[in-house]
């Protein structure tokens, strides 16, 4: 069929056959590529090889060691191709994400990783090994890929990954699950924090034993603004509202981070950030980089870290690009004084 739906015929495998009863995974991979590049899925030969791969159970490498699949498996991918012809996420259908060295569980309630985020782990990972032992936080952790990588590729950190939303909170959970014995065996421990990013270090609050302790801030928070529609169906649809939409210019979140980082950093502490490529320094009011310049110290911060109220509390803030050339992400080192 071109319509790109699926064929149901009587058969013994359940019901479901692919166009002109193809039976090899060479056969059905062309076909569902076909189906899925019709369907204006963005990246359709990786995707239909993502599932096949996860039907079988191998990696996408030795995928065509498996000539012919067993009926059973080939009702199971072409279900699986149903569903992402409806533009049902890649990771929703298989219940994982990579992400750097990671691979974790997603679904429902919780935002699906992108590739542009693996930037901002690379910078606090390396920030995180000069520390050598140092402390971590994931503000906005979401699935936890960003503070999993950091504990696991800098060993003998202590790294904490905050995250409000309940039902994101219980994918947070279960990948710090997955992942604590193998970042336990580096030295590192991994503690999640049901909390507000944004209030997290206020004194008597979860992090503000943390105060001016904290090597490393990372945060992916909702940047969004609100009036705003998602340009790709599989965000519109399937992410949660709470993990995109971030006020009237999308800043609201950023803006409470800025506070967040500017209490829990050490002196010489970096806080990497990301933000829409429309926040970047030629967006409006010079984007994250100008919120990020403008964060002084407050009268009720001076109550509870050092500085003078007035004293600006980040330096050698910079923007930096994602791989395809847009403005991504912020970073900026707490001042010392």
């Amino acid at each position: 069929m071109g319509d790109g739906s699926p064929r149901f015929d009587d058969v013994e495998s359940g019901g479901y056959s692919t166009d002109g009863g193809r039976q090899t995974v060479r056969d059905l991979l062309y076909d569902a590529e076909r189906r899925l590049t019709g369907a204006g899925v963005p990246s359709p030969q990786a995707d239909a090889a993502w599932l096949m791969a996860w039907v079988l159970d191998v990696p996408r490498s030795r995928l065509f060691l498996h000539d012919e699949p067993r009926a059973s498996q080939r009702v199971q991918f072409e279900k699986a191709v149903a569903r992402r012809l409806t533009r049902v996420p890649l990771q929703h259908i298989t219940g994982r994400a990579a992400f750097r060295r990671l691979e974790v569980s997603v679904g429902p309630g919780v935002f699906v990783p992108r590739p542009e985020t693996e930037l901002i782990a690379e910078a606090g990972v390396r920030a995180l090994r000069d520390a050598a032992g140092g402390t971590a936080v994931d503000l906005c952790a979401g699935s936890g890929v960003i503070g999993l990588s950091l504990a696991l590729e800098a060993p003998g950190s202590m790294v904490f990954l905050v995250e409000q939303d309940e039902a994101a909170l219980k994918w947070t959970e279960r990948n710090v699950e997955e992942y604590r014995a193998a970042a336990a065996a580096g030295g590192s421990s991994l503690e999640v924090v049901a909390a507000d990013a944004t209030e997290v270090a206020s004194p008597g609050q979860s992090l503000g034993h943390l105060a001016g302790a904290v090597d490393v801030v990372c945060a992916n928070p909702p940047y969004i603004p609100d009036a705003m529609v998602p340009r790709e169906i599989e965000v519109r649809d399937h992410d949660p509202a709470v993990a995109l939409y971030g006020g009237t210019d999308g800043l609201d979140v950023v803006r409470g981070i800025a506070r967040t980082a500017a209490v829990l950093l050490r002196p010489g502490g970096l806080l990497a950030i990301e933000h829409a490529d429309t926040h970047g320094p030629d967006g409006p009011a010079g984007g994250v980089l100008q919120i990020l310049r403008q964060t002084v110290i407050d009268e009720d911060m001076a109550t509870h870290i050092p500085g003078l109220p007035g004293t600006s509390v980040f330096t050698g803030v910079t923007d930096r690009r994602d791989l395809a050339g847009l403005p991504r992400f912020t970073l900026a080192t707490r001042a010392e004084f």
